[in-house]
C-alpha cells in the first residue's frame, strides 16, 4: 500500500488540519504587524517560518506512525468488540434464515448447556421458529417464551448483509437470503412475578344485591325474618371473609364488598358458589333467596372499579338476577343465571315506566317505533301498541319495517288495507332517516341490541330513545337510552306493552286489529300460553280480550300452508339426538320464512321424551340462523351467548355469518361439549 494514497477522514482529519489553520492565522497576523511596525513584522516572519518548518517536519514524520497506531487500534478495537460480545451476560446468537444457529456467545451456550449440540433454534425452544422471524430489514420482533420454568423476553432482529457473498471467501449464501437473524434473550421471570403480585394485590370493588328480598320475607313468618336475614348475612360475610375481603351492608338487601384480584380468581374457580349457598338457606321460607353480584376489574382507579361494579350489578338485575357479572376494560363475563327469575305480581314498575314514557312522548312531535330485523308477531304487536300510545297522546307515529315475513303478513296486510291508518304508517329505513328530526323520539321494542334493530342509524340521530324488551341483556346494548324497561321474566314484549298501555291514557280504546296484534304476540311467544306464562300474562291477555281481540281470527292467521308444514315435519324427522338429550336439526330453507319454521320445529322437538333442549338451524339471506328451545332443564340462552347470540333461558337464538351448515353444527356441538365439561349445563 502506498502511504501517499492513504487519507484520514472524519473528525480525526479535521483535528490534524489545525496546524495548517494556525499557520494561516499567523501569516495574517504577520502581514498586519508589517503595517504597524516593519521591524516587528520582520521578527514575526522569522517566528512564523520556524513554526511552519517545525509543524511540517512533525506532520510528515509522525504521519506514518499515526496511521500505524490507528490501524493497530482498529484491530484491537475489533478484538475487544468480539470479546465483549462473546462474554456478554445476555444470551445472544446469530441465526441463518432457516433458523440454524450460526454463532452464539458464552451466556447462550451456558443457558442451553444440556442441548448444546442442537443446530436449530426451534429445537431448543419450539416457539422460536421461522414463522415468528421478522420479515423486513431492521424489523424487530419481541415475544415471551418459557424455558426450564423461566420466563424470557426474546428479541429477534433482521440484519441485512447485502453483498456478503461477494466479499466473503468462506461462505456462499443465496442472494435472497443475504441476511441474519440476531436473537437475544432477557430473563424476566422475577419481573413477571412482581407484575403478577402487584396485579393480584389490586383491590376490586363489588356489589351484592338480594334479588327477591321482599318476596322471601313475605314467604316466612315474621318472627323468623330476622333470623333469615342473619343467616344470609353470615353466608355473605363468611364467603368474602375467607379471602380477607371486606363487606359493608348498605341497605337491608344491598352489600358493598372490597376484595383483592387474586380472590376473584378463587371465586372464578368455584363459579361463585355463594349464589348456590344462599339458595340453600331455608328456615321455613317458601321461596329461596337469590343474589346478584357485580364486580369491576382491571381499572386504573378505585372510583372506576366501583363504577364498573354498578354497571355490572345493573346488568345482572336486567338479566333476571341469580348471577354474577364481572365487567372489565375488555368486556363482560357472566356466571350463574341458570334459573329463570321469578315474576313479580306487582305492576308498580310498569306504571312508573308508563308515566315516564308518556312524558317523553308528550315532549316530542312524532314517534318512530322499530323492532328487530325479520319481525315476528311479538315485534309487530309491540310496535302497534306503542303506535297506539302515541296516537292517543295526539302525536304522529311511524313503524320501521324493511321486510314483511310471511308469519306476520296477514296482520300487516290487514293494517295496510285499513283506511283507519295513514299511508306512511310503515316506513323503510331509508324513508325513516328522512322523517327523523330533533323533535323525534325513537322507541325500540323486542330487542335491546343496536345491531339487531331494523335501522341502527336511527339510534345515532336521536337523543331521545326508549327501549322496551323482554330479552336478557348482554354486554352489547343500546347505551344512550333515556328510558330502558327490560323485564326478562315477561313472557313477551306485547305483554309489557299491554301493561304500559293501561297507564298511558285512562280508559284507552284499542282497535280490534291492534288488539289482535298484541294478543298474537303473546300467544306465539308463549306457545299458546304453555311457556313462560305468569299471572300478569293472563291479565294482559284478559285486557286485550276486553279490547276486542278475536282468538279465533288470530289462530286462523297463523296456520301453516302445506309446504311449510312439510318443511317443519322434515326438520323434525331428520333431527339428530346429540349426547342422548340434545336435538339438533336442519330446517329446509326453500320456504318463504325458514327462520319462523325453525323456531316452530325447535318447539316441536321439545315434545319428544328425553329431549332437554333443541337446536334447529336454517339458511336465510346468506346466513345461518339458529333457534334454541328448552323447557326448564337447560339454559339455552347461555349456549346462544357463547355463539354470539342471546335470548331467554328457554328460548334463544344466534346467527352465523356464513352458510356452511356442517361448520355451524360442529361449532354448536363443541360449545355444548365445553359447557358440559365446565358444568354450565
Amino acid at each position: 500500500m502506498d502511504n501517499r494514497n492513504v487519507r484520514l477522514k472524519g473528525q480525526l482529519r479535521m483535528y490534524m488540519q489545525w496546524p495548517v489553520i494556525m499557520t494561516i492565522l499567523l501569516v495574517a497576523m504577520n502581514i498586519w504587524m508589517y503595517k504597524v511596525d516593519r521591524k516587528a513584522g520582520l521578527m514575526m516572519s522569522v517566528f512564523v517560518i520556524i513554526y511552519m518548518v517545525i509543524v511540517g517536519v512533525l506532520y510528515f514524520y509522525n504521519r506514518s506512525l499515526i496511521l500505524a497506531d490507528m490501524i493497530q487500534f482498529s484491530t484491537q478495537y475489533k478484538g475487544i468488540q468480539n470479546t465483549l460480545l462473546k462474554e456478554l451476560a445476555i444470551p445472544y446468537a446469530i441465526l441463518m434464515a432457516d433458523g440454524r444457529i450460526l454463532w452464539k456467545n458464552d451466556s447462550f451456550e451456558e443457558l442451553f448447556v444440556d442441548q448444546k449440540w442442537e443446530k436449530y433454534m426451534n429445537k431448543l425452544i419450539p416457539g422460536l421458529n421461522r414463522g415468528v422471524f421478522p420479515k423486513q430489514n431492521m424489523e424487530q420482533v419481541e415475544l415471551q417464551v418459557q424455558y426450564k420454568e423461566r420466563d424470557y423476553q426474546v428479541t429477534l432482529r433482521k440484519v441485512s448483509m447485502e453483498g456478503f457473498s461477494e466479499k466473503e471467501e468462506v461462505l456462499q449464501i443465496p442472494k435472497e437470503q443475504e441476511y441474519f437473524i440476531a436473537v437475544y434473550m432477557t430473563d424476566v421471570t422475577e419481573l413477571n412475578e412482581y407484575i403478577k403480585e402487584n396485579e393480584d394485590q389490586r383491590m376490586i370493588a363489588g356489589l351484592i344485591y338480594i334479588d327477591n328480598f321482599d318476596e322471601v320475607m313475605e314467604s316466612v313468618e315474621e318472627v323468623r325474618q330476622s333470623l333469615l336475614i342473619a343467616l344470609i348475612d353470615r353466608k355473605i360475610n363468611k364467603y368474602i371473609g375467607d379471602v380477607d375481603g371486606i363487606v359493608k351492608k348498605l341497605e337491608k338487601d344491598k352489600y358493598f364488598i372490597v376484595i383483592r384480584k387474586e380472590s376473584y380468581k378463587k371465586f372464578e374457580a368455584d363459579k361463585f358458589s355463594l349464589l348456590e349457598e344462599v339458595k340453600q338457606v331455608n328456615i321455613g321460607n317458601a321461596r329461596s333467596a337469590t343474589l346478584s353480584i357485580g364486580l369491576g376489574l382491571n381499572t386504573a382507579t378505585y372510583a372506576q372499579s366501583y363504577n364498573y361494579a354498578r354497571i355490572a350489578i345493573d346488568l345482572a338485575l336486567a338479566r333476571g338476577g341469580d348471577q354474577a357479572v364481572i365487567k372489565d376494560c375488555n368486556g363482560i363475563t357472566y356466571f350463574g343465571g341458570k334459573k329463570e327469575m321469578t315474576s313479580k305480581n306487582t305492576r308498580v314498575k310498569a306504571r312508573v315506566k308508563a308515566e315516564a314514557l308518556r312524558e317523553f312522548i308528550v315532549a316530542k312531535d312524532q314517534v318512530i317505533v322499530m323492532g328487530h330485523k325479520i319481525a315476528d308477531a311479538d315485534c309487530l304487536g309491540a310496535c302497534m301498541g306503542i303506535y297506539r300510545a302515541a296516537k292517543e297522546l295526539k302525536k304522529k307515529a311511524h313503524i320501521v319495517m324493511n321486510s314483511v315475513p310471511s308469519s306476520v303478513r296477514p296482520l300487516y296486510d290487514e293494517i295496510v288495507d285499513s283506511t283507519a291508518y295513514e299511508d306512511d304508517i310503515f316506513l323503510t329505513s331509508e324513508r325513516a332517516l328522512d322523517y327523523i328530526n330533533d323533535n323525534t323520539m325513537i322507541v325500540v321494542v323486542d330487542t335491546n341490541k343496536p345491531q339487531m334493530t331494523e335501522c341502527p342509524e336511527l339510534l345515532k340521530k336521536s337523543k331521545t330513545i326508549a327501549v322496551l324488551d323482554h330479552h336478557r341483556q348482554s354486554s352489547n346494548i343500546i347505551e344512550n337510552a333515556v328510558l330502558s324497561y327490560v323485564e326478562s321474566y315477561a313472557s313477551s314484549a306485547c305483554e309489557m306493552v299491554a301493561e304500559v298501555l293501561q297507564y298511558i291514557v285512562d280508559d284507552i280504546k284499542i282497535p280490534s286489529v291492534e288488539a289482535d296484534c298484541l294478543y298474537a304476540g303473546i300467544m306465539i311467544d308463549t306457545r299458546n300460553f304453555m311457556n313462560r306464562t305468569g299471572v300478569r300474562t293472563f291479565e294482559a291477555a284478559a285486557f286485550l280480550r276486553r279490547c276486542g281481540a278475536d282468538i279465533t281470527r288470530v289462530r286462523k292467521m297463523f296456520r301453516d300452508d302445506m309446504d311449510s308444514y312439510r318443511a317443519k315435519a322434515e326438520a323434525v324427522r331428520m333431527a339428530e339426538v346429540y349426547r342422548k338429550e340434545f336435538a339438533i336439526a336442519e330446517c329446509p330453507s326453500d320456504v318463504e320464512s325458514p327462520t319462523v319454521l325453525a323456531a316452530q320445529a325447535a318447539n316441536e322437538l321439545l315434545d319428544i321424551s328425553g329431549i332437554k333442549a333443541s337446536f334447529v338451524l336454517t339458511i336465510y339471506e346468506g346466513k345461518i340462523y339458529m333457534s334454541a328451545r328448552s323447557i326448564d332443564e337447560v339454559n339455552v340462552q347461555i349456549v346462544a351467548e357463547k355463539l354470539g347470540g342471546g335470548g331467554h333461558i328457554n328460548a334463544a337464538g344466534a346467527q352465523f355469518d356464513h352458510t356452511d351448515m356442517e361448520e355451524a353444527i360442529k361449532a354448536l356441538k363443541q360449545t355444548i361439549d365445553k359447557m358440559i365439561e365446565e358444568g354450565d349445563i
